[in-house]
């Protein structure tokens, strides 16, 4: 299993994440569409937030399901928390927002998030 480590531009906000990228979502709902995210899904006890949730801001819109973080201080948003369909809680990580990443190996699946 993979080890990523990742968070906002100035390190106010910074995460760590277990697991395997196999596939992101290409979100064109009314956020990711404007902040250009691509997400993938984990479980939550893969994510471990290593700063206070203090140093993050959060933003909800339409149904409040998602409670989506970002750093007041630079402004990017590395990742969003909410449950799937079955209740579990799930972190949608904006893998543009991990260390080290080749944005170009990525399987990249469009999501009609503006249809929901």
């Amino acid at each position: 299993m993979a080890h990523y480590t990742g968070g906002c531009h100035c390190g106010r906000v910074a995460f760590e994440v277990d697991g395997e990228i196999e596939q992101v979502l290409d979100c064109n709902c009314s956020l990711c569409l404007k902040r250009g995210g691509l997400l993938w899904f984990v479980p939550r006890e893969a994510f471990t937030l290593k700063t206070p949730e203090s140093n993050h801001g959060t933003y909800r819109f339409n149904t409040h399901r998602l409670a989506h973080h970002f750093c007041p201080e630079c402004g990017v948003a590395s990742f969003s928390e909410g449950s799937k369909p079955d209740g579990s809680p799930m972190v949608a990580i904006n893998v543009r927002s991990l260390d080290g990443i080749d944005l170009g190996t990525l399987q990249v699946v469009p999501f009609d998030g503006r249809s929901r």
